[in-house]
């Protein structure tokens, strides 16, 4: 595997729990923060094949995979791995369509060769697009009703962002590193745009390997609160809720299985969503104003909105009232009409 930066090498390990000691329900449900369970999808078949070999991993996926169009990322040798911006925040990378034989027939081409470009599917449905691999390779999350999510690709570099929901991250093929921070660094991190990531979710700014002292001076404040977690073949990862997390795939092939799952209901909807309308909405007002919002947010919201309710009567507190799935629904559609406005 590749060798962190000295500033990085002395990070210390995510914590390490016995998948055997009590059921993985368990462990989720008492989890303060990130663990790795070593060896939790061993006995995968996905796992077995790549051991023997790379090509062995891809025969074993092309065997399950439907016959239909993959979206996979593009980026010249040059960019060593790293999906990232170019100089003028544009995606350093391209994106195409094409059948996932013929994506492996180019990964059989290039492999060995260290100018290979670097080949990136990101997040594919496994069963969107695969028949029975999901179930011959899954981990029981009990009641949960997770997505689950395949990523392959040769040597990459995916900079530092976080997920709403939970995720349970197993290495199936390959190596991988995970450098990961709590949710209150994200200023530390220097953040990119949020309308504009290669990924969907803002992303650090920072060049881990390289990181700029006057550009990025509080990312050593990050980085005292920093863990990492190296993974083989058949190991997981836990990443809690908007856990930032640098994702490193070290191998000339990787494949990666994911679970993400919230523990509140879907109707609720995405915090992101609240956040882009805030920008839009009170972000460039006067300041007097924006203190108004901010403490009408306080009382509405982040206070989890008792004394705004409290003095009505419970049929008529409408949508101040805990949310159900019937709430929700009429203050979505609300907003929907409101934003076409």
């Amino acid at each position: 595997m590749a060798e962190r930066p000295a500033h990085l090498a002395k990070l210390p390990p995510v914590r390490e729990l016995d998948p055997a000691s009590a059921p993985l329900d368990d462990l989720l449900r008492a989890a303060q923060g990130p663990f790795v369970l070593r060896g939790l999808a061993a006995d995968w078949p996905l796992v077995r094949a790549g051991l023997r070999s790379a090509r062995e991993a891809r025969s074993y996926l092309l065997a399950h995979a439907r016959s239909q169009q993959f979206v996979v990322s593009i980026a010249e040798p040059a960019e060593t791995g790293r999906l990232f911006y170019d100089a003028a925040m544009k995606v350093n990378f391209r994106t195409r369509q094409d059948a996932l034989d013929q994506i492996f027939a180019g990964l059989d081409a290039a492999e060995g060769r260290d100018d290979a470009p670097t080949v990136y599917l990101g997040s594919v449905d496994i069963e969107q697009f695969f028949d029975g691999l999901g179930a011959a390779n899954r981990v029981a999350l009990g009641k949960r009703d997770p997505l689950t999510n395949i990523w392959i690709g040769n040597a990459t570099h995916i900079a530092a962002h976080n997920d709403f929901p939970d995720n349970l991250a197993c290495c199936a093929v390959g190596h991988r590193r995970f450098t990961l921070f709590p949710p209150d660094q994200f200023a530390n991190l220097y953040l990119g745009p949020i309308d504009n990531s290669p990924a969907g979710r803002p992303i650090s700014m920072v060049d881990f390997s390289a990181p700029d002292p006057v550009l990025h001076p509080n990312f050593e404040q990050a980085l005292s609160q920093a863990q990492v977690a190296e993974l083989g073949p058949g190991d997981a990862l836990f990443i809690p809720s908007l856990w930032y997390h640098q994702v490193e795939a070290l191998d000339r092939f990787n494949v990666l299985v994911n679970y993400w799952w919230r523990d509140t209901p879907r109707y609720l909807g995405q915090p992101q969503n609240a956040l882009n309308h805030a920008i839009m909405c009170i972000r460039d007002l006067p300041a007097e104003q924006r203190e108004l919002w901010r403490e009408l947010f306080d009382h509405y919201v982040f206070s989890g909105g008792e004394a705004a309710r409290a003095h009505l009567p419970a049929a008529g507190q409408g949508v101040l009232a805990p949310l159900d799935a019937d709430h929700a629904g009429r203050l979505r559609a609300f907003l929907l009409r409101s934003l076409s406005q």
